[in-house]
């Protein structure tokens, strides 16, 4: 049965995959011709492909396909129907827009529409030419276009930061997700080439771009961007085909590293080794963490806790999974991310029971991994951790555990007494093999172990011949206590065992039950107040706390000073500039942190596609300390709330550019219908 789990698909992955398969099917194919650059190409080999769908017996029509002048260009261009573009007035000037009522009556079976980061003219249906797309994706029509990548949202501070250039149109992150992408590449050398020869811009513009934009630092740098970003998406694709297609993998189309963490201190300095190898290798990295059933101690859940901010902070992807096969948790993280590699730590134990447990390990590791490569590390250079002193996990139990299994024992004792007349001895370690079974389902394992020593002592004192006295004299006794003794021990370790699974799913079952929760309360939120309203009574709740939520400025994307009214921690100037950090540098700060500890408060940043829509802050009611399951909770419940902020943002900036392009519209009707006398006059003004 435990070879057969590790085959089985994770069963979130597989229902995002084919529901990303489903909507697919009912949409319309989108294909990005993408380029690190103006005058790479992009619009010449987007027609190119064009002619060669019609020629292949399919309905193609050019949308909107902007030729800069370029004669060869518009050679491409004949023979494709072409819909008629829509002018739009705007402060005294003919603008030329893509008509989409027209190209949707239409209904070819391949648009052409170049230009997809391009910003409507006001008064247009959608203020951005991605969301016109969108909308004929959504009528079932495919669509090629074009795009730069520092357009692409994500990329577009790495952009600004590299060429000095603001980017002022930008296309969201889930159109690359969802498109094919054809790189069209070309060297900085032959751009630079083209530009002198002034087939990108007129000879004066050209000499100017060269000494800025079009830098040959500048080319290469955003060469190497596109590229990457092609080989991303072309991972992701590969990845999300092996969990559809159930292969187990890895397929080594990359490299692709996992580093196996834990709350061992030397966790820290293998992160870090592998950190410096994804760099090496040029290749992303993950660290698991393999949740037992055994609760971890308050000091193991703070270095684990900092473990896995370390790798987030290095820019890895934590991966979580709960088993109590540490082996069969790695193998099965590894092969649903398509890992190629995994880093493990070399033991460092000395001790016969420690060479035996990490022997055992390995050996499994390297058998189970089937493909995938393994790095066994031993860090140098760092100071070995002291151990603690050797203590059986039983002693954990509280004490009056132990009085509850003494005094149940002993109580069978008198039982066993009278009724020692009527039953043999077999019968009477029989009844105390039962007593052991009960104690087993409500106290530890360091109180049965008592008991069962203890019965086990009394049972040869009471009741075996000899009788009163210490000590197995026949050997048939011999068996029979040694055989109790560990029957007793196995079946009260199964047992206690099995409680403690019980517990451990009882614990994520309360993580699930609280995620659903508020995913299914903000799912009907409407407006941002009625989401905030959601979220601090759920999180209050949850987490019995006081609880304060800071929104970002959508627009200048900074942080509000005064969290949002239904806010019920209320926060102090000295609170206010903790959260302000929180959101500046994207990483937790406060309360159970090492960033600004002494806060009344602990504050999450809610991170949407890699950027901070708000600051979740927490301050709890009781005087304690959050456990490893609460912050990992509170995370992904940070995770939720962003999504559905920056949704609603979203939402809000589209209705806003509606109103605008509504009431531009407006304008120019009401200019339009005012007599040429008045109409010179007042556009003067507006101008």
């Amino acid at each position: 049965m435990p070879a057969q789990s590790d085959e089985r698909p994770n069963p979130d992955s597989l229902l995002a995959v084919v529901a990303k398969e489903e909507a697919e099917k009912r949409r319309g194919n989108l294909k990005i011709f993408l380029g690190m650059c103006p005058g790479v190409g992009k619009t010449f080999a987007m027609l190119q492909a064009a002619r060669v769908e019609q020629a292949n017996g399919r309905d193609v029509v050019i949308g909107y396909v902007e030729t800069h002048g370029r004669k060869e260009t518009e050679a491409l261009t004949e023979g494709l129907p072409k819909i008629p573009r829509r002018t739009v007035e705007y402060r005294g000037l003919r603008l030329e827009e893509m008509d989409l009522d027209a190209l949707l009556k239409r209904r070819p079976h391949l648009a052409v529409v170049d230009e997809l980061a391009h910003t409507n003219a006001p008064g247009s249906r959608h203020p951005k030419r991605y969301q016109d797309v969108e909308e004929l994706l959504e009528a079932g029509i495919d669509v090629f276009t074009t795009l730069n990548v520092q357009h692409i949202e994500s990329r577009t501070d790495t952009v600004q930061q590299i060429t000095g250039a603001p980017v002022q149109e930008t296309v969201p992150d889930r159109f690359i997700d969802l498109a094919e992408i054809e790189v069209i590449d070309l060297s900085a050398e032959d751009l630079l080439e083209r530009l002198s020869e002034g087939k990108v811009y007129i000879p004066d513009r050209a000499r100017a771009a060269a000494l800025h934009f079009f830098r040959e630092g500048n080319l290469r740098a955003l060469r190497e961007i596109v590229l990457r970003l092609a080989a991303e998406k072309a991972g992701k694709d590969v990845h999300e085909y092996m969990q559809l297609m159930h292969i187990l993998g890895p397929w080594k189309s990359g490299h692709r590293l996992m580093v196996a963490v834990s709350a061992s201190p030397f966790s820290e300095p293998l992160i870090r080794w592998t950190r410096r190898l994804a760099d090496s290798l040029g290749c992303p990295w993950i660290a698991a963490y393999v949740e037992s059933i055994h609760p971890l101690s308050s000091d193991e859940e703070a270095r684990l806790a900092n473990h896995l901010d370390l790798v987030r902070r290095l820019g890895g992807e934590v991966a979580m999974a709960t088993d109590d096969d540490l082996v069969r948790g790695l193998v099965r993280i590894a092969r649903q991310h398509n890992v190629t590699q995994i880093v493990v730590g070399k033991p460092g134990g000395r001790g016969l029971l420690d060479w035996l447990r990490s022997r055992s390990l390995l050996y499994r590791l390297a058998r189970e991994s089937g493909e995938i490569d393994l790095h066994i590390v031993r860090v140098e250079g760092e100071s070995k951790p002291t151990r603690p002193p050797f203590r059986w996990q039983m002693v954990e139990s509280p004490g009056s555990s132990y009085g509850v299994a003494a005094a149940v024992v002993f109580g069978l004792s008198l039982v066993n007494l009278a009724l020692h007349h009527w039953l043999g001895s077999r019968s009477i370690g029989l009844i105390y093999l039962l007593g052991i079974v009960f104690l087993a389902l409500v106290v530890g394992r360091g109180p049965v172990l008592l008991a069962a020593l203890l019965s086990a002592v009394l049972w040869d004192f009471f009741f075996l011949s000899p009788r009163f006295t210490l000590g197995v004299f026949e050997l048939e006794n011999a068996i029979m206590v040694s055989t109790y003794l560990v029957v007793a021990l196995v079946l009260g370790q199964f047992i206690a065992r099995a409680r403690a699974q019980e517990k451990a799913e009882r614990r994520r079952e309360q993580r699930v039950t609280a995620l659903y929760l508020l995913t299914q309360e903000l799912s009907s939120a409407t407006t941002m107040d009625d989401i905030a309203s959601r979220v601090v009574e759920h999180i209050g709740r949850t987490f019995h706390a006081e609880v304060a939520l800071f929104l970002a400025n959508p627009m200048e994307k900074k942080l509000y000073s005064v969290p949002h009214w239904a806010s019920t921690f209320r926060v102090s100037e000295r609170e206010v500039a903790v959260a302000t950090w929180a959101f500046e540098n994207v990483r937790p700060s406060g309360r159970f942190t090492d960033n600004l500890p002494l806060s009344q408060g602990l504050y999450v940043p809610l991170v949407s596609s890699g950027k901070p829509v708000g600051v979740l802050g927490v301050r709890l009611l009781e005087e304690r300390n959050l456990t490893f399951d609460q912050k990992t909770l509170l995370q992904a419940c940070a995770n939720q709330i962003a999504l559905v902020i920056d949704r609603q943002n979203l939402c809000e900036i589209a209705e806003h550019s509606r109103l605008a392009a509504e009431s531009e519209r407006l304008s120019q009707t009401l200019l339009n219908s005012i007599s040429h006398e008045m109409r010179t006059p007042l556009a003067v003004i507006t101008a």
